[in-house]
């Protein structure tokens, strides 16, 4: 969807066609490539190399129009001025269909000769393309893994790039932190990624001798790059004398990864057809937490070859390839996916600080011992022990239904129904319920539901245990806890009439005996009430519109004349924004609270964002980026469980934005977009809400 720019220019893709599956490719167009990236000063900002390293591109649809405040060129424009050739108007995902069935193979890219003329080339006999494609002109047949890609791409000579003075990481003798990165087809995000954080970063070629600058290293760093590693001998021999002296710190990423583990004895593999894309999910065998990476490897390290000392870091949730390895006396370590992103998430970009720490510890205690040290691994143990002991007792009971969550046995539970036909509830939230019900059921647990309206799927027979067909409402939910006893409660599966009864009766769950499932009531009142998001999303330094919120007319007047119009109008605890509205003046604004009031005890009072953008169709993978590591900041300060939606307002200028809200809850889009994509949100939700770990969650 985004990140084109940067996977195009990625030196790991040297000399292969590269397919995009996403329908469109080009909406945001291309950023300039001469302005130079203020931190690395003679590199460009928007880019992974100096140059594109495709050697083609197919996608299914390419747009000839963009929008986006640093597009200065389209796909299009910036692939002719490469020489790259590219097609579009390709059924991408058949391909994709049949390189997953055959593997990966070669390919080429053929023009009509009344568009491109002829060339030279004379086809061998019984070339295929020749006789298939007799009016296109031919190419030869190249095979990159035949030539050394890392010497392609590799610098030719070193260089050093140092951090800002004032955010230099210092040595007890006064000198900047230094860190060796060998180049065999490094990003320029790496190199960000560590003089951000005030290292010297020293780059060197793939067959430069980096061992004679051992006394004044405090740690090697090996890049990503393309290819077999088999083929890089004279690295891979560095390495394991350096692993051999002991003398500093080593991580490595992707090729890199690689490299560290033939150097470690072990081996590797070519697999069928590699993991390239943005969202491939590893699980982390330290603390089973599973993260979203950006990956672009057709090699692996075969796991049965590792020697003693090293251990699995990493583990591919999809296919249970290797995805990083760890040793376990000395401060080694390396992961197959991409930490640095460019394009993909940002979440384990947490792994340089960790090997940077590791250099400050050695750099302190004087010795290169022990293995690195990865957060929250204690903590992890300790909850898996946990859990295991809960799920021992429950083996041992002759009862053997439901699940333990928080210590709490759950046979039981109740979950608030789509309801009737009006806003906030009925049919859109149909779909989630039904899909928390069978989530239930898969768990052995009894399900009860609350639901009046007999149109919908979830009251359909041999779905829920019991349907009464009652008003969802504080006073019928009540009266059904009461006669029912269950043991839990899901209030997010029926839309904001749900959320609010949830609210309403919080008080009263205790002492009924029920536990409520999933998002917490007091999350779903801080992301309700508008003063105590705001106040909320203040503490972690998160961007909402200036804002205050006001339980009378009087108070909005006297808020609207602080903040400035115009001014939008929010009412808190409102079905379907209810209440809301923009007011470019005072007499709008009274308008506007009275109906608000109608409706809610609350209004909160906030700077328009109107012409700013809403929708994600022009943002670039920085900008896309840079909203979902905020969106997952924000969603894990509030405590949200299971599914819910955050909004934005992005400045169409700049990279300004805005938090507008979130809901702790299943929205109406969750059936459309877990039908689009073939993953059933509502169903993983539930299984959340019981203590599940999301990499345990099978997607049927």
């Amino acid at each position: 969807m985004v990140g084109y720019p940067e996977s195009l220019t990625d030196p790991s893709y040297r000399g292969q066609i590269l397919v995009l599956t996403y329908p469109l490719i080009g909406n945001y167009g291309v950023p300039s490539q001469t302005e130079l990236d203020p931190l690395l000063k003679d590199l460009p900002a928007y880019f992974e190399s100096n140059q594109i390293h495709v050697a083609g591109l197919i996608v299914g649809q390419a747009s000839a129009e963009f929008s986006h405040h640093l597009a200065e060129s389209s796909l299009g424009d910036w692939l002719k001025r490469e020489g790259v050739p590219a097609i579009y108007g390709v059924d991408t995902r058949a391909i994709t269909k049949r390189i997953r069935e055959e593997g990966v193979m070669l390919g080429k890219i053929l023009f009509p000769t009344s568009v491109v003329g002829t060339n030279d080339f004379i086809a061998p006999a019984g070339d295929e393309a020749a006789q298939l494609l007799p009016t296109y002109q031919n190419v030869a047949w190249v095979d990159p893994n035949a030539t050394n890609l890392v010497a392609d791409v590799s610098c030719k000579e070193p260089k050093l790039y140092k951090p800002d003075e004032a955010t230099a990481l210092k040595r007890a003798d006064g000198r900047t932190v230094r860190v060796v990165a060998v180049d065999i087809g490094m990003k320029y995000n790496q190199i960000r990624c560590f003089v951000k954080r005030g290292v010297e970063l020293l780059v060197v070629p793939w067959d430069y001798d980096f061992l004679k600058e051992a006394d004044s290293m405090d740690g090697l760093f090996l890049s990503n790059g393309p290819g077999d590693p088999t083929t890089i001998t004279v690295t891979i021999e560095r390495v394991k004398q350096a692993l051999a002296l002991q003398k500093f710190p080593i991580f490595g990423i992707c090729l890199g990864h690689q490299v560290f583990a033939l150097a470690s004895g072990a081996q590797t593999e070519k697999l069928k057809y590699g993991n390239r894309g943005q969202n491939i999910p590893c699980t982390d065998m330290l603390t089973s937490r599973c993260y979203i990476t950006s990956q672009n490897h057709g090699y692996a390290v075969k796991a049965d070859t590792l020697p003693a000392t090293i251990k699995e870091l990493f583990v591919n949730a999809n296919d249970g390839t290797n995805e990083g390895i760890y040793h376990t006396d000395l401060p080694y370590f390396s992961v197959q996916f991409h930490p640095e992103s460019n394009p993909g998430p940002r979440d384990t970009e947490i792994l340089f600080d960790i090997f940077i720490s590791t250099i400050k510890r050695c750099l302190e205690t004087g010795k290169v011992a022990g293995p690195v040290e990865f957060p929250g691994a204690e903590a992890a143990q300790a909850r898996r022990q946990q859990r295991e002991q809960w799920e021992k007792e429950l083996a041992n009971d002759a009862d053997k239904s439901g699940r333990i969550v928080k210590g709490r046995r759950i046979r039981k539970v109740l979950v608030l129904g789509s309801g009737g036909l009006s806003i906030g509830q009925a049919g859109e939230f149909d779909y989630s319920g039904s899909q928390a019900i069978k989530a239930l059921k898969e768990e052995g647990i009894y399900t009860i539901l609350i639901n009046p309206n007999i149109a919908t799927i979830q009251t359909s027979k041999g779905l829920a245990d019991k349907c009464y067909f009652l008003p969802v409402t504080p006073d019928c939910v009540r009266k059904v806890i009461k006669h029912e006893r269950p043991d839990g409660i899901y209030c997010t599966f029926g839309g904001q009439t749900a959320l609010s009864i949830g609210v309403s009766l919080r008080d009263e769950f205790e002492d009924l005996g029920v536990q409520v499932l999933g998002t917490s009531i007091e999350t779903v009142m801080v992301t309700e009430d508008r003063e105590l998001f705001a106040s909320a999303m203040a503490e972690i330094g998160e961007k909402c519109a200036k804002s205050a919120a006001a339980i009378s007319i009087e108070e909005a007047i006297a808020a609207a004349n602080d903040i400035g119009y115009p001014l939008i109008v929010r009412a808190a605890y409102a079905l379907g924004g209810l209440g809301s509205g923009f007011a470019s003046n005072e007499e709008e604004l009274v308008a506007l609270c009275r109906k608000a009031f109608a409706a809610s005890p609350q209004v909160l009072v906030e700077r328009s964002m109107k012409g700013w953008k809403e929708v994600d169709q022009t943002l670039s993978d920085e900008d896309y980026q840079m909203l979902r590591t905020t969106a997952v900041n924000v969603i894990r300060h509030l405590g949200v469980v299971g599914e819910c939606n955050i909004q934005y307002a992005l400045n169409p200028h700049s990279r300004e934005y805005c938090i507008i809200e979130v809901n702790a809850r299943l929205s109406r889009s969750s059936a459309l977009a877990s039908k689009a994509t073939g993953y059933p949100l509502a169903f993983v939700a539930a299984k959340l809400g019981l203590e599940i770990p999301l990499n345990e969650i099978r997607n049927s």
